[in-house]
């Protein structure tokens, strides 16, 4: 790292171009990647990034470059760049008084990934593995990702902001085949957390192997689901993807400053059921999405999106502020130094409500409960949606009958917020891969158990 002075130097040269706006970001990180295959370890890699992005604002227009020479000199060439884009001189002689913010860490580690060592990583996988593979003898193949990483950044801007934060991440992911007279489906389960090797006191590898056997052996075996509209009950944990492709994505500045998302202008009008608040929350201790301050170097802090069914709030990056004409939310975020920071979500999730799952099932006359989730695409511009349920089971007077299989789930996101007409009482995450943008960034989804009263179902039967 540079001292302050070094990077006072760079930010006075972008904004003797003109600029209303500079920023530094500076990256390290190291990351470890292990593949396993029916046992055995496929590959492994280990990687360092190093690198810094420049960025620079007029008016709200947004000017970025980055480098991998972190050395005050390629620093400044690259500020030289950003300036001459700008293309204004400007007499300046700048010397920032860079403050840092006192904060209290959200995600303490007690095991950095870089202090295991790949034997006790392989010991994880092959836990799982067994876990899986043990599970009947219809799962015929078994796939066990490992990912750690921990990066480190820095950041700086002209309004004297000095930003730094550590980021741990590790999650192990199974995959799981079944197969019965050349038919295949897959099961699939990923736990993570913004934790070093101590995730492995909290989650167990064997079980997590399982679960995803269970899903695959279940539904190789399952009808194949009807089609039409019908109530939906919708599994909490992973099943909140819905909430956060549908809803979430054009709850982002991203969407709303340039008027492509269908909650524009919609702050304190009713956008969902009553029984319905939703959230996104950095500061959940140690949760796949958290963070101390965002890439900004904003502090991060809980957004209350949707309050009993009113809209209050969009997640908001400090450009999207200035389109918008309001502050930022701490909600800006990047795969890694080589993209700009856009408005993304963190752990987004619909919070928990006062029914038992229970309840829901047993109200519901005729309908789907999707289990799991899979796949899909949005157009966050319409909330038009299409989701792949991986799991999931025939409702009839009241009661879970029988799996079912090939079921994908039709709807626009705005409607079917409107369409939740239950909400259960067990809120859980589960932890994914959110793209955009600004890149593949870590992201917690969740709800507890809901039912939409009317969802178009595809299916084959």
């Amino acid at each position: 790292m540079l001292s302050d002075e070094a990077y006072s130097k760079v930010i006075d040269r972008i904004l003797s171009g003109g600029a209303d706006f500079a920023e530094v970001f500076v990256e390290e990180r190291y990351t470890n990647n292990i593949n396993m295959i029916q046992g055995e370890v496929e590959d492994s890699s280990s990687g360092k990034l190093l690198g810094a992005g420049l960025r620079a604002f007029k008016g709200t227009k947004s000017i970025y470059a980055y480098t991998n020479d972190v050395n005050l000199d390629g620093l400044m060439s690259v500020a030289e760049r950003l300036k001459a884009v700008v293309g204004q001189d400007v007499d300046r002689d700048l010397s920032l008084d860079f403050r840092s913010q006192e904060y209290s860490d959200v995600c303490p580690v007690l095991f950095l990934p870089q202090e295991i060592s790949k034997k006790e990583k392989v010991s994880v996988m092959l836990l799982a593995y067994e876990g899986a593979s043990t599970f009947s003898d219809r799962i015929s193949q078994v796939v066990v990702n490992y990912l750690d990483y921990s990066q480190n950044v820095w950041i700086y801007n002209s309004e004297g902001v000095r930003a730094s934060d550590r980021r741990i991440r590790t999650r192990l992911a199974v995959s799981a085949i079944a197969t019965v007279n050349g038919d295949k489906e897959v099961g699939f389960y990923g736990p993570g957390a913004a934790l070093g090797f101590e995730l492995f006191n909290k989650i167990d590898p064997r079980a997590a192997g399982e679960r995803a056997a269970r899903i695959a052996d279940r539904m190789i075996r399952a009808e194949y689901a009807p089609a039409g509209k019908m109530p939906v009950i919708i599994s909490n944990e992973f099943g909140g993807v819905i909430f956060h492709e549908a809803c979430g994505h054009a709850l982002e500045a991203t969407s709303v400053a340039k008027g492509a998302s269908v909650f524009g202008g919609r702050l304190d009008q009713k956008v969902a059921g009553e029984c319905v608040s939703a959230v996104d929350d950095p500061t959940i201790p140690n949760a796949w999405g958290s963070a101390n301050f965002d890439d900004e170097g904003t502090p991060t802090k809980r957004n209350l999106l949707i309050e009993k069914g009113i809209l209050k709030s969009y997640m908001i990056d400090r450009l999207g502020g200035l389109k918008m004409g309001m502050e930022p939310t701490g909600s800006a975020r990047r795969q890694n130094y080589t993209f700009a920071p856009t408005s993304r979500m963190s752990n987004t999730f619909i919070m928990a409500g006062e029914h038992y799952p229970e309840e829901i099932i047993a109200a519901t006359d005729y309908g789907l409960f999707a289990k799991s989730m899979g796949g899909g695409s949005v157009m966050p511009a319409t909330g038009e949606f299409n989701f792949a349920v991986n799991e999931g089971y025939l409702v009839e007077k009241g009661r879970i009958v029988k799996p079912v299989r090939g079921a994908t789930l039709i709807g626009k996101g705005d409607e079917v917020l409107m369409k939740i007409d239950m909400v259960g009482n067990d809120l859980a995450r589960g932890q994914g891969m959110c793209g955009s943008i600004s890149g593949s960034i870590p992201a917690d989804v969740g709800q507890p158990t809901v039912r939409v009263s009317e969802l178009i179902v595809g299916g084959r039967s």
